[in-house]
Formats: structure tokens, sequence, C-alpha cells
């Protein structure tokens, strides 16, 4: 429709895999050296793991592999892994062309069979790759199987080499207990990024140029919107970009500007929070980035992981990393003795310290005995189930009222800087948990048995709302900045730790902000990863007092065994929250049953003059 129109002899974002246009950053030529390793001489057998997220490239980098293996290198390509484990088997043996005519139903008949061709293309002196995308979606049955497959060796090698192609659900499956001996034997793990702002930049030029543009038809503004509408996701980058050309030809102009992406974005993509154009100074503070819980402050990050038990990380981080607005560059704190002070030694000044109570008083789930049960998640005090004194955050300044505080016009970078530092250590205050902040910082970077247990969400401040739960927003200025969300009022964002948090009109945090928050809750390291039907125990009971708190409650026993009429209830709760609804409670659902009945730490949602 536009080719005549900018000069174009093809379509340039065309979402299909042409191989004229694959356009390989760094991290896309580095995953592909890990594959081509992994299936080359230098693999030692066992498994070879890709993941990135949808539209980051994986079946590009498959492609570029099956393209560039060596000669002697036998490929089977599994493309639809969601089959039972014979189904898996058969597929395996149909590419490598494996005679399984008399195997008839015998899952053992074709291993044979394998097994009797693998031995032969060893003794010819050929290797054997299966390759499987969309792994995730392999059942823990299927990939026990495939784990079996990689049995099969002579005394010195393996005879079949595995690589697993998936979105970051496949790291996850792995990490189940029943799936550790396959985990173990994965030899090379790679997970693609999206393209940074430079490769975004890049991979659009390419595209153009390979179409035949004899000239840049989209100008910076435009180029920096697509990036942070897309986060660098190839895929999302072709859509945009597609639409964004359509809308310059329907307009009959010669150039793409950053009103006509938005709009593009807007239409391709209903369910994303609107963007209006911004000024080119707001453009300038933005910039999308991997969707990383642990995208702190590097210098930071290797500070704090340093401490041992008896330092307070929390005073020292603020006391030796956080350069203030006045003296940048000085290596002094900007943040006063008074606030570094509430933020490491709560409680020694007077306000408004919140009462901690993962559930209300009207439940039961305080009278379980966390010395014998498995869990410590649901009580009226975390500090009575910590066993530690938990402190006082002064919450705000006893002067701060919401009457008298003004609303600020701009994020400030130096200030954004500043509540990077802080957000972990106020969250694990407002949990009464002022000694745990490294535990929540750990726990939200995968950390298992923290004492906390961590997510990352994407929704809209309705969403966020509805949680009820001081979160921690990420927004994109100069990198990822992570800011303690602590109130929404209107019209209006209560912003940042300490004990005078800010209020910014909503649409200045709009720009920085695109739907990514973290949520972190204190949790025992015993409480168990997942509960499904078939169990009965102490986790099953406050499972229970939890969702009796849920909206429709569920009116069956309160303690007992998880059967299949809770199964069939918190489905329908799973899917009233927009949730996966398999009937199990993992994390997500955990937080979503829990989130009603904690009493403190709430956000901030009262009301203030003129919002």
């Amino acid at each position: 429709m536009y080719l005549q129109h900018f000069g174009l002899t093809e379509a340039p974002f065309s979402i299909t895999p042409d191989p004229a246009f694959v356009y390989l950053s760094a991290a896309h030529r580095e995953a592909l050296a890990h594959l081509l390793y992994g299936v080359g001489k230098g693999g030692s057998g066992g498994f070879v793991q890709l993941t990135g997220e949808v539209g980051t490239g994986k079946t590009t980098i498959c492609r570029c592999l099956l393209e560039q293996v060596p000669e002697d290198t036998l490929i089977a390509l599994i493309l639809n892994p969601m089959v039972t484990p014979q189904e898996l088997l058969a597929a395996i043996c149909d590419e490598l062309g494996v005679d399984i005519s008399q195997a008839g139903d015998s899952s053992k008949k074709m291993v044979d069979a394998l097994n009797h061709y693998l031995l032969q293309q060893y003794a010819a002196g050929k290797r054997v790759v299966v390759v499987i995308d969309e792994a995730q979606n392999l059942s823990p049955q299927a990939l026990e199987q495939v784990r079996l497959l990689t049995n099969l060796e002579t005394a010195k090698h393996k005879l079949l080499q595995m690589v697993l192609l998936g979105q970051p659900e496949l790291r996850q499956l792995l990490q189940r207990q029943n799936l550790r001996q396959l985990a173990q034997r994965i030899t090379a793990r790679y997970h693609l990024a999206p393209l940074n702002e430079a490769e975004t930049f890049a991979y659009i030029k390419h595209r153009m140029r390979v179409a035949g543009a004899r000239q840049s038809h989209f100008n910076k503004a435009a180029l920096k919107a697509i990036y942070r509408r897309s986060g660098g996701v190839p895929r999302l980058i072709n859509i945009i970009a597609d639409r964004a050309l359509s809308g310059a030809y329907a307009q009959e102009k010669e150039q793409v500007h950053a009103a006509l992406v938005h709009a593009a974005a807007n239409e391709v993509q209903p369910s994303e929070q609107r963007v209006t154009q911004r000024s080119s100074l707001s453009f300038a503070l933005v910039a999308i980035a991997v969707l990383a819980i642990g995208g702190l402050f590097l210098a930071w990050q290797q500070h704090w992981l340093s401490f041992g038990p008896g330092q307070s990380a929390t005073q020292d981080a603020i006391a030796s990393q956080v350069p203030g607005p006045e003296k940048r560059g000085t290596g002094k704190s900007s943040v006063d003795s008074k606030s570094a002070a509430q933020i490491s030694e709560s409680g020694r000044e007077t306000g408004n310290p919140p009462q901690t109570g993962l559930v209300t008083p009207s439940t039961n789930v305080a009278a379980v005995d966390v010395s014998s049960a498995p869990t410590a998640l649901a009580s009226q005090s975390v500090g009575a189930l910590s066993g530690k004194s938990a402190g006082s955050l002064p919450l705000r300044d006893p002067q701060w009222t919401y009457q008298n505080s003004l609303v600020s016009q701009a994020l400030r970078e130096d200030w954004l800087a500043d509540q990077h530092l802080l957000a972990y250590p106020a969250l694990a205050q407002l949990w009464q948990e002022p000694s745990q902040a490294k535990a929540v910082l750990l726990a939200c970077e995968g950390a298992k048995a923290s004492g906390f247990a961590c997510l990352t969400e994407r929704g809209n401040w309705a969403r966020v709302k509805i949680l009820g739960l001081p979160v921690i927003l990420i927004l994109r200025a100069n990198g990822d900045k992570h800011v303690l969300l602590r109130g929404i009022s209107g019209q209006h964002i209560l912003l940042g730790a300490g004990s005078s948090p800010q209020w910014f009109q909503r649409d200045k945090v709009d720009e920085l902000w695109m739907g990514e928050y973290i949520v972190a809750w204190p949790q025992s390291p015993d409480w168990p990863e997942q509960i499904r039907r078939g169990d009965r125990n102490a986790a099953v009971d406050i499972i229970f007092s939890m969702a009796a708190m849920a909206e429709p409650p569920w009116q069956g026993q309160a303690q007992g065994q998880f059967d299949l009429q809770f199964e069939n209830w918190l489905k329908n709760f799973q899917h009233s929250q927009g949730l996966l609804a398999d009937g199990i409670v993992g994390p997500q659902t955990l937080l979503y049953l829990m989130a009603p009945g904690i009493s403190e730490p709430r956000l901030e949602l009262e009301n203030r003059e003129g919002s």
C-alpha cells in the first residue's frame, strides 16, 4: 500500500521470518554462538537452553542455527511440543527418518529403534541434535521422557544433543523439584533480552535499507517512540513501525513522527495504556530497558550484597551510595541524618507507624502453630511470626498532611536516583521487617527461601488500587528506576520512601511508567511453591481462611483436603482476577487471595484537597 510512496521494493516490517531481513544484535549473536557451540564438536551432550520473551527473536536464531550447523550434524526440529511423551518420541523418530512401523504403541520399541539409529550415525561420525521450539509447553512427563533420551550413550559420548527453545516460563518449569535431574544436565543457558535503544534504531534502519529505502523515513522522536512502545521487542517493533508507515502514507507525509507512532501503537495494542505525544525533553528521559526485577545500580547492588549479618545494609547504602542533587559528584549523601536514621533505625521518631498483620482478626489463621506448620505467611503480626521485634516506621513526617503537601510538577532525575536506592529498605520497613531489606531484594532477584516472596506484575492504576498494597514502580528514566508507590488519589500519585513522600501529577508519572510494578511480602521459606488438589496440610488450611474472605467467598470447609470442589471455586476466582485459571495456588494466585486480608501496610487511597 505504501511501498511506492516511500520508494520501497518490499514491505520492510513483515512479521514473517525472511532471512534477507535478519538483524542480529550483539545479544542475538551471543545466543547463536551458544547454540552453535552446544550442537557442535564443543558440546558435551545433554541440553542447551535458550529462553526469551515472546517476539524477541528465538525462532529467528533457530533458523540461523539450522543454516549454520556443520554438514555432519542431523537435526530433528519439533515445532509442536504439546504432545504426550509417546507422541513426542514418535515425532522425533519421524523427523530423523527412524523406522518405527513395527513399534506399535510401545515406547520401549521406539526407544530401541532410535538407539539403534543413533549408534549407526555415531559410527558414521555424525551428530544428532533434537531442537524443540516452544519448549515451555512440554508437560513434565514429556520433559522426563526427553531427559531419558539423553541416557542413550556410548562409554565416552552422548548420542543425542537436545536444544530447548522457550519463553521465560521454561526456566520456571525447570525449577521444579521433580525436574532437577534434567536441570542439572543443561550445559549451556542463555536468556535473550529485547533490543536496547541503539539496537532498536539500527534494527529499523537495517530493515528499511534492505527494503530499498534511500533515506530515513523515521525521525529521531519517532524512533524513540517506537522503542518506548515496543520495549525493544522485534515483533512489536515490526507491527508498530508497519502501522506507522501506513499512517504516514494516509496523511501523505514523507516522514513518520512520534504522534503517528503513538497512534499506531494504540491501534495495534488496544489493551495497553494509551500514551500521548510528549515533549522532546520527556522523551529524552524515557529509555525502556529489559524488564528485570534486579535492575538496580550495579555499584549499589555489589555493595548491598556484600554486607555481613551484623551490618546495617540500609544505613551504609544510603550514607555511602546516594549522591545528592546539591552535592552531586562530591561523594556525600543528600539524605539528611534525620531521614537516614528513620530508615535504618525506625521508631526513633513519632509519626503514624503502620499496624502489622497479613490477615484481619476475623480469620482463624493466626491460630496456626508456625513452629510445626510449614507456613508463616498469614498471621496477625509479621514480627510475631519471625520471632523478631518489628520496629515502627514513620510513614511520614508528623506535620505532613494531604492538604498541605504540594504537588511536584516533574520527577527530577536526581530525586529518582535517590529513591531508587531507598525503595527496597522502605518496603521492608512497611512490612515491619526493617532488618530484612536485603531479603526483599534477594527475593526480587529470584533467590529462594529468603523470608520474602516477590512478583513482577503488569497492569494499570486501577489494578494496583484493587491490590491495595504498596508496590515498587519500575519507571523508565535514564535506565530503570525503582520507586516506592505509597498512594493514589484521583489524578495524583504519592511516591517516595522516608518520612516525606511527594505527590505528583499522574500524567507526569505516566510518562515514565509502562505498567510494570514489583510487589513483595513476608513469606516463610517453607511455604510450598504450589498448592493443588489432593494436598492436605497447614498451608491448605490457611488458603481456606483466605478464600473465605475473597469475593465471592469460599463457603466450604475451613480445613481439610484441597478437593475438586475447592479447585472449581479457585478457578472461578482466578478467572475473576484476570489470572490463569489452572486451579493451582502459585505465587500470583496467593497474592490475590491474601491481599484483601492484609490490614497493614496498605496503599494510601485517601482523597486530597483538589483531587
